[in-house]
Protein backbone atom coordinates (compact mmCIF):
# COMPACT_ATOMS: atom_id res chain seq x y z
CA UNK A 1 0.00 0.00 0.00
CA UNK A 2 2.56 2.24 1.17
CA UNK A 3 4.44 1.75 -2.28
CA UNK A 4 1.61 2.43 -4.45
CA UNK A 5 1.41 6.06 -2.62
CA UNK A 6 4.67 6.66 -3.05
CA UNK A 7 4.39 5.60 -7.00
CA UNK A 8 1.06 8.07 -7.00
CA UNK A 9 3.23 10.80 -5.77
CA UNK A 10 6.24 9.67 -7.96
CA UNK A 11 3.65 10.21 -10.97
CA UNK A 12 2.08 13.47 -9.80
CA UNK A 13 5.40 14.99 -9.43
CA UNK A 14 6.47 13.76 -12.66
CA UNK A 15 3.70 15.20 -14.56
CA UNK A 16 4.25 18.39 -13.32
CA UNK A 17 7.35 18.31 -13.90
CA UNK A 18 6.59 17.42 -17.75
CA UNK A 19 3.94 19.85 -17.66
CA UNK A 20 6.30 22.26 -16.77
CA UNK A 21 9.13 21.90 -19.45
CA UNK A 22 5.76 21.62 -22.19
CA UNK A 23 4.89 25.07 -21.12
CA UNK A 24 8.63 26.58 -21.15
CA UNK A 25 8.34 24.97 -24.57
CA UNK A 26 6.48 26.85 -26.21
CA UNK A 27 7.05 30.14 -24.08
CA UNK A 28 10.97 29.78 -25.97
CA UNK A 29 8.60 28.36 -29.57
CA UNK A 30 6.61 31.90 -28.92
CA UNK A 31 9.65 33.95 -28.11
CA UNK A 32 12.18 32.86 -31.22
CA UNK A 33 8.83 33.30 -33.20
CA UNK A 34 8.61 36.92 -32.63
CA UNK A 35 12.34 37.33 -32.51
CA UNK A 36 12.60 36.01 -35.84
CA UNK A 37 9.83 38.11 -36.58
CA UNK A 38 11.73 41.09 -35.67
CA UNK A 39 14.85 40.44 -37.01
CA UNK A 40 13.04 39.45 -40.61
CA UNK A 41 11.43 42.63 -41.08
CA UNK A 42 13.28 45.93 -42.49
CA UNK A 43 12.65 48.85 -39.65
CA UNK A 44 11.72 47.20 -36.49
CA UNK A 45 14.53 49.76 -34.62
CA UNK A 46 12.19 52.36 -33.74
CA UNK A 47 9.66 51.48 -31.55
CA UNK A 48 6.58 53.60 -31.05
CA UNK A 49 6.89 57.02 -28.85
CA UNK A 50 10.47 56.13 -29.58
CA UNK A 51 11.59 59.96 -30.04
CA UNK A 52 15.40 59.09 -30.76
CA UNK A 53 17.33 60.04 -34.34
CA UNK A 54 16.81 57.52 -36.85
CA UNK A 55 20.35 55.97 -38.15
CA UNK A 56 20.36 53.95 -41.06
CA UNK A 57 23.14 52.43 -43.40
CA UNK A 58 23.25 52.26 -46.97
CA UNK A 59 26.34 49.98 -47.92
CA UNK A 60 27.70 48.30 -51.17
CA UNK A 61 26.25 48.02 -54.48
CA UNK A 62 22.34 49.47 -55.00
CA UNK A 63 19.73 47.25 -56.99
CA UNK A 64 16.09 47.76 -56.85
CA UNK A 65 14.72 46.83 -52.94
CA UNK A 66 10.95 47.11 -52.96
CA UNK A 67 11.53 45.52 -49.29
CA UNK A 68 13.82 48.84 -48.38
CA UNK A 69 11.42 51.30 -49.87
CA UNK A 70 8.71 50.24 -47.25
CA UNK A 71 10.86 50.24 -44.56
CA UNK A 72 11.96 53.96 -45.31
CA UNK A 73 8.39 54.66 -45.63
CA UNK A 74 7.04 53.29 -41.88
CA UNK A 75 10.69 55.50 -40.59
CA UNK A 76 8.93 58.52 -42.14
CA UNK A 77 5.75 57.81 -40.18
CA UNK A 78 7.52 56.57 -37.35
CA UNK A 79 8.36 59.12 -34.17
CA UNK A 80 12.05 59.86 -34.99
CA UNK A 81 13.08 63.45 -34.76
CA UNK A 82 15.90 62.86 -37.83
CA UNK A 83 17.27 60.77 -39.99
CA UNK A 84 21.48 59.81 -40.34
CA UNK A 85 21.87 58.20 -43.42
CA UNK A 86 25.60 56.59 -43.51
CA UNK A 87 26.76 55.67 -46.85
CA UNK A 88 29.64 53.26 -48.26
CA UNK A 89 28.68 52.13 -52.02
CA UNK A 90 30.21 52.18 -55.34
CA UNK A 91 26.84 52.65 -56.87
CA UNK A 92 24.59 50.21 -58.70
CA UNK A 93 22.20 50.02 -61.69
CA UNK A 94 21.03 53.22 -62.53
CA UNK A 95 16.94 52.34 -61.87
CA UNK A 96 17.48 51.50 -58.14
CA UNK A 97 19.91 54.48 -57.26
CA UNK A 98 16.30 56.41 -58.69
CA UNK A 99 14.54 54.41 -56.72
CA UNK A 100 16.31 54.87 -53.65
CA UNK A 101 16.43 58.13 -54.05
CA UNK A 102 13.04 58.55 -54.50
CA UNK A 103 12.25 57.09 -51.17
CA UNK A 104 15.28 59.18 -49.13
CA UNK A 105 13.29 62.07 -50.84
CA UNK A 106 10.55 61.19 -49.71
CA UNK A 107 11.55 60.24 -45.94
CA UNK A 108 13.30 63.49 -46.13
CA UNK A 109 10.28 65.64 -46.88
CA UNK A 110 9.02 63.89 -43.42
CA UNK A 111 12.36 64.04 -41.40
CA UNK A 112 15.25 66.06 -41.42
CA UNK A 113 18.07 64.46 -42.98
CA UNK A 114 21.46 64.24 -43.13
CA UNK A 115 23.94 61.91 -44.73
CA UNK A 116 27.58 61.06 -43.30
CA UNK A 117 29.70 59.46 -45.87
CA UNK A 118 31.70 56.91 -44.34
CA UNK A 119 34.13 55.70 -47.36
CA UNK A 120 32.37 55.72 -50.51
CA UNK A 121 29.42 57.65 -52.03
CA UNK A 122 30.31 57.75 -55.78
CA UNK A 123 28.29 57.75 -58.61
CA UNK A 124 24.59 55.56 -57.42
CA UNK A 125 24.98 56.21 -54.00
CA UNK A 126 26.16 59.70 -54.72
CA UNK A 127 22.46 60.08 -56.42
CA UNK A 128 20.85 58.67 -53.15
CA UNK A 129 23.39 61.03 -51.59
CA UNK A 130 21.62 64.16 -52.68
CA UNK A 131 18.19 63.11 -51.20
CA UNK A 132 19.70 64.57 -47.94
CA UNK A 133 19.58 68.28 -46.51
CA UNK A 134 23.47 68.30 -45.52
CA UNK A 135 26.40 66.01 -47.18
CA UNK A 136 28.94 65.13 -44.67
CA UNK A 137 32.35 63.53 -45.33
CA UNK A 138 35.24 62.24 -43.86
CA UNK A 139 38.35 64.19 -45.31
CA UNK A 140 39.51 61.35 -47.46
CA UNK A 141 36.58 59.54 -48.11
CA UNK A 142 35.56 59.39 -52.13
CA UNK A 143 32.21 60.99 -53.79
CA UNK A 144 31.36 61.71 -57.03
CA UNK A 145 31.77 59.75 -60.30
CA UNK A 146 29.05 61.46 -62.04
CA UNK A 147 28.35 59.38 -65.21
CA UNK A 148 26.53 56.00 -66.33
CA UNK A 149 28.08 53.06 -67.56
CA UNK A 150 26.86 50.56 -69.87
CA UNK A 151 28.96 47.27 -69.97
CA UNK A 152 28.67 44.25 -72.20
CA UNK A 153 31.28 41.06 -73.00
CA UNK A 154 31.92 40.23 -76.82
CA UNK A 155 32.70 36.91 -77.97
CA UNK A 156 32.69 37.19 -81.15
CA UNK A 157 36.08 36.60 -81.78
CA UNK A 158 35.95 33.38 -79.40
CA UNK A 159 33.50 31.88 -81.04
CA UNK A 160 34.63 32.45 -84.60
CA UNK A 161 38.46 31.05 -83.22
CA UNK A 162 36.64 27.40 -82.13
CA UNK A 163 34.59 27.40 -85.00
CA UNK A 164 31.13 28.19 -83.34
CA UNK A 165 28.20 30.34 -85.27
CA UNK A 166 25.14 31.93 -83.35
CA UNK A 167 22.17 31.90 -85.95
CA UNK A 168 18.81 34.06 -84.67
CA UNK A 169 16.34 35.14 -86.50
CA UNK A 170 14.65 38.43 -85.08
CA UNK A 171 12.32 41.55 -85.52
CA UNK A 172 14.85 44.18 -86.45
CA UNK A 173 18.13 44.57 -86.44
CA UNK A 174 18.28 46.18 -83.12
CA UNK A 175 16.40 44.20 -81.38
CA UNK A 176 18.49 42.07 -78.50
CA UNK A 177 21.46 44.52 -79.33
CA UNK A 178 24.43 43.87 -78.65
CA UNK A 179 23.85 40.35 -77.97
CA UNK A 180 27.68 39.30 -77.60
CA UNK A 181 27.93 37.01 -80.38
CA UNK A 182 28.61 39.09 -82.96
CA UNK A 183 30.60 42.23 -83.69
CA UNK A 184 28.34 45.55 -82.45
CA UNK A 185 26.72 47.21 -85.43
CA UNK A 186 27.18 50.99 -85.69
CA UNK A 187 23.45 51.43 -85.07
CA UNK A 188 23.25 49.32 -82.03
CA UNK A 189 26.35 51.21 -80.42
CA UNK A 190 24.57 54.53 -81.79
CA UNK A 191 21.69 53.14 -79.81
CA UNK A 192 23.32 52.04 -76.62
CA UNK A 193 24.94 55.60 -76.69
CA UNK A 194 21.69 57.86 -76.75
CA UNK A 195 20.73 55.98 -73.92
CA UNK A 196 23.73 56.15 -71.90
CA UNK A 197 23.59 60.09 -73.00
CA UNK A 198 20.25 60.21 -71.76
CA UNK A 199 20.43 58.78 -68.46
CA UNK A 200 23.78 60.95 -67.84
CA UNK A 201 21.64 64.31 -68.68
CA UNK A 202 19.26 63.21 -66.01
CA UNK A 203 22.15 62.57 -63.80
CA UNK A 204 23.54 66.11 -64.45
CA UNK A 205 20.63 68.08 -63.73
CA UNK A 206 19.73 66.36 -60.70
CA UNK A 207 23.43 67.28 -59.41
CA UNK A 208 22.75 70.80 -60.53
CA UNK A 209 19.06 70.81 -59.29
CA UNK A 210 20.30 69.89 -55.65
CA UNK A 211 23.65 71.23 -55.13
CA UNK A 212 22.70 74.52 -56.74
CA UNK A 213 25.85 74.45 -59.27
CA UNK A 214 25.77 76.40 -62.66
CA UNK A 215 26.84 75.14 -66.13
CA UNK A 216 30.23 75.99 -65.19
CA UNK A 217 30.72 74.16 -61.95
CA UNK A 218 29.00 71.17 -62.85
CA UNK A 219 31.40 70.81 -65.80
CA UNK A 220 33.98 70.33 -63.12
CA UNK A 221 32.75 67.49 -61.41
CA UNK A 222 30.40 66.11 -64.27
CA UNK A 223 33.89 63.95 -65.89
CA UNK A 224 32.69 60.79 -64.27
CA UNK A 225 36.64 60.99 -61.36
CA UNK A 226 35.79 60.85 -58.03
CA UNK A 227 36.80 63.20 -55.53
CA UNK A 228 38.07 63.45 -52.24
CA UNK A 229 35.92 64.86 -49.22
CA UNK A 230 38.27 67.60 -49.09
CA UNK A 231 37.99 67.95 -52.51
CA UNK A 232 34.32 68.04 -52.71
CA UNK A 233 33.74 70.93 -50.12
CA UNK A 234 35.01 73.72 -52.47
CA UNK A 235 33.66 72.12 -55.33
CA UNK A 236 30.16 71.88 -53.42
CA UNK A 237 29.73 68.12 -53.56
CA UNK A 238 29.80 68.59 -50.10
CA UNK A 239 28.74 70.62 -47.21
CA UNK A 240 31.44 69.79 -44.72
CA UNK A 241 33.93 67.06 -43.36
CA UNK A 242 32.89 65.66 -40.50
CA UNK A 243 31.79 62.22 -38.94
CA UNK A 244 28.30 61.44 -37.22
CA UNK A 245 29.27 64.19 -34.46
CA UNK A 246 29.43 66.66 -37.02
CA UNK A 247 25.66 65.26 -38.22
CA UNK A 248 24.09 65.74 -34.95
CA UNK A 249 26.10 69.28 -34.41
CA UNK A 250 24.34 70.17 -37.89
CA UNK A 251 20.98 69.14 -36.98
CA UNK A 252 20.99 70.78 -33.52
CA UNK A 253 22.38 74.17 -35.12
CA UNK A 254 19.78 74.14 -38.49
CA UNK A 255 16.95 71.86 -36.92
CA UNK A 256 16.98 72.67 -33.25
CA UNK A 257 17.00 68.91 -31.99
CA UNK A 258 19.74 68.51 -29.38
CA UNK A 259 23.02 66.82 -30.55
CA UNK A 260 22.13 64.74 -26.72
CA UNK A 261 19.31 63.02 -28.66
CA UNK A 262 19.67 59.43 -28.74
CA UNK A 263 20.69 57.84 -32.16
CA UNK A 264 19.23 54.41 -32.55
CA UNK A 265 19.86 51.68 -35.64
CA UNK A 266 17.06 51.46 -38.08
CA UNK A 267 17.08 48.68 -40.61
CA UNK A 268 16.21 48.67 -44.27
CA UNK A 269 16.97 44.86 -44.69
CA UNK A 270 15.69 41.95 -42.83
CA UNK A 271 18.82 40.62 -40.89
CA UNK A 272 18.66 36.97 -42.13
CA UNK A 273 18.14 37.84 -45.79
CA UNK A 274 20.24 35.59 -46.98
CA UNK A 275 19.61 32.41 -44.28
CA UNK A 276 23.18 30.79 -45.03
CA UNK A 277 25.06 30.08 -42.29
CA UNK A 278 28.12 32.31 -42.54
CA UNK A 279 25.17 35.18 -42.25
CA UNK A 280 23.76 33.26 -39.33
CA UNK A 281 27.22 33.46 -37.61
CA UNK A 282 27.65 36.56 -38.71
CA UNK A 283 25.33 38.01 -37.22
CA UNK A 284 25.69 36.41 -34.06
CA UNK A 285 29.46 37.41 -33.44
CA UNK A 286 28.06 41.16 -34.40
CA UNK A 287 25.47 40.61 -30.93
CA UNK A 288 28.40 39.33 -29.10
CA UNK A 289 30.35 42.46 -29.65
CA UNK A 290 32.97 41.07 -32.22
CA UNK A 291 32.17 43.52 -35.29
CA UNK A 292 34.99 43.42 -36.64
CA UNK A 293 35.10 39.25 -36.96
CA UNK A 294 31.44 39.75 -38.09
CA UNK A 295 32.15 42.00 -40.94
CA UNK A 296 34.83 39.35 -42.67
CA UNK A 297 32.42 36.33 -41.77
CA UNK A 298 29.81 38.22 -43.51
CA UNK A 299 32.39 38.83 -46.34
CA UNK A 300 33.20 35.42 -46.69
CA UNK A 301 29.78 34.36 -47.55
CA UNK A 302 30.40 36.03 -50.44
CA UNK A 303 27.39 39.05 -50.33
CA UNK A 304 29.04 41.51 -52.93
CA UNK A 305 30.07 38.60 -55.13
CA UNK A 306 26.32 37.34 -55.84
CA UNK A 307 24.87 40.63 -56.39
CA UNK A 308 27.25 41.20 -58.68
CA UNK A 309 26.24 38.87 -60.87
CA UNK A 310 22.89 40.28 -60.04
CA UNK A 311 23.66 43.50 -61.38
CA UNK A 312 21.38 44.30 -64.66
CA UNK A 313 20.73 46.83 -67.37
CA UNK A 314 22.42 50.55 -66.90
CA UNK A 315 24.96 51.15 -64.16
CA UNK A 316 25.57 54.36 -62.67
CA UNK A 317 28.55 52.42 -60.36
CA UNK A 318 32.31 53.21 -59.63
CA UNK A 319 34.78 50.79 -60.07
CA UNK A 320 32.53 47.26 -59.98
CA UNK A 321 35.43 45.37 -59.89
CA UNK A 322 36.99 46.55 -56.18
CA UNK A 323 35.69 45.23 -53.17
CA UNK A 324 35.10 47.42 -50.19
Amino acid sequence: MSLDADAIVDRRRLRRKLTFWRVAAVVIVLVAVGFGVAMLTPGSGIKPGDEAIARIRIQGLIRGNQERVEALERLGRSNAKAVIVHLDSPGGTTAGSEQLYDALRNLQSKKPMVVVVDGLAASGAYIAALASDHIIAHDTSLVGSIGVLFQFPNFSEVLKTIGIKVEEIKSSPLKAAPNGFEPTSPEARAAIDAIVQDSYAWFKNLVKTRRKLDDTELAKVADGRVFTGRQGVPLRLVDELGNERTALAWLEKEKKIPASTRVRDYSLEPRFRELSFLHVAAWGFDAAGWSTLARRVDTWAGTEAVERLNLDGLLALWHPSASN
